[in-house]
Formats: C-alpha cells, sequence, structure tokens
C-alpha cells in the first residue's frame, strides 16, 4: 500500500485475498460478495514499492477500491493494448512519479509476469483525444485525472502513460504463452479515455 495513501487496508486486503484465489484457479473470485467486479491483474513498480490489485471494469464503484481494467481493452499482458485507470488522489497517485524508461511488471491470473517499460508521460484533453486500440504486441496504458493536486475533481484533462512490453529473454522471465485478444479489438476501432480516473 502506498504511503500516504487515504484508503484503508482492508479494501487491499480483501482484494488480496480473492487475487490469491483467482491465482489458485478459483475463476472469478468477488473481494466482497456485494461487489460486480474481480481482480484481473497485479501491477507492480519495483522502484517506488508500488504493488496494487487491477479490479474490472473502470466504474466508479470499482476506482473506489483499486485500479480498474477498461471493459473492450486487451486483457493485461495479451496482444493488444490494456488501458488500465485509477484515481488520481489514492491508487494512481504514484503515476506522476513514474519516469520514462520506468520498469511497469503485471501479473496475469495463470500466474506470469509481464514486464513493460515505461515511455514518456502525456497529458491528453478527453474530449478530444482517443485510445487506438490495435496492436499485435501486448501495450499498457495507464490513465488518471489530471492534475494530480486539483482542488476540484473531475475535468476534461488525463495524465496518460504508455508502456511496451519487453521480451522475455530481456526481462529475465519466462515467456507467457500465447494469449487470446479478449476483451481487444484489433479491428482499428478506438476508444474515449474519457471516463473519470
Amino acid at each position: 500500500m502506498a504511503v500516504g495513501s487515504r484508503r484503508t487496508a482492508e479494501p487491499a486486503v480483501a482484494a488480496r485475498a480473492a487475487w490469491a484465489g483467482t491465482l489458485a484457479g478459483e475463476g472469478r473470485v468477488k473481494p466482497w460478495p456485494w461487489t460486480d467486479t474481480w481482480p484481473v491483474a497485479r501491477l507492480q513498480v519495483p522502484r517506488l514499492g508500488i504493488d496494487e490489485i487491477v479490479l474490472a471494469g473502470a466504474s466508479g464503484r470499482t476506482l473506489a477500491f483499486g485500479p480498474g481494467h477498461l471493459d473492450g481493452t486487451a486483457a493485461p499482458g495479451s496482444p493488444g493494448v490494456s488501458v488500465l485507470s485509477g484515481h488520481r488522489d489514492t491508487h494512481f497517485e504514484f503515476l506522476g512519479r513514474v519516469r520514462p524508461g520506468e520498469r511497469i511488471r503485471v501479473q496475469s491470473p495463470d500466474g506470469r509476469w509481464h514486464e513493460f517499460t515505461a515511455l514518456a508521460p502525456r497529458v491528453v484533453d478527453a474530449r478530444h483525444a482517443a485510445l487506438v486500440l490495435n496492436a499485435r504486441e501486448p501495450l499498457l496504458t495507464l490513465v488518471t485525472c489530471y492534475p494530480f493536486h486539483a482542488r476540484v475533481p473531475g475535468g476534461p484533462l488525463r495524465y496518460v502513460i504508455n508502456a511496451v512490453s519487453v521480451p522475455a529473454a530481456a526481462s529475465g522471465t519466462p515467456a507467457p504463452a500465447p494469449a487470446a485478444q479478449e476483451g481487444s479489438d484489433s479491428s482499428g476501432a478506438e476508444a474515449s479515455p474519457s471516463r473519470r480516473a
């Protein structure tokens, strides 16, 4: 859990327990019986000590408990573009400290780790920007609202970090098995990054 975070430990504990069940092959394990989300990945930024459980979907309900995986984008670590979003003042507060060339790791439900390298961040206006979702290689896009310390929440600006896949041989991790493009759109369709983060 990030230092200075305003969230409590209980949601993180429940999400980690559900992730453990997912890794054990129990399928879609809900962290709370009443929820409509479940863990889909684990996100780490080693230099910053970040270790987050990523939940399915990017609704306001989901983002209250952790970063979310945007529906309709590739599963994290799979070929295609995977979009993860989180609130700028809690789970994705760390994005402002991610440097170009930073190592980012994502664990998929099969237990495999996928390595990425962060590119330079961008600030985009969600009213005019779109995410291109066609890619053959695994790509990771991390999105949050901007500016980080705004007094009023919301607004159209988004802070975006794209990260490119590091080949398994270069990262020192075993190569992942080929994965289907679950939830990705290889036709070149675009999705708007306008969801609040």
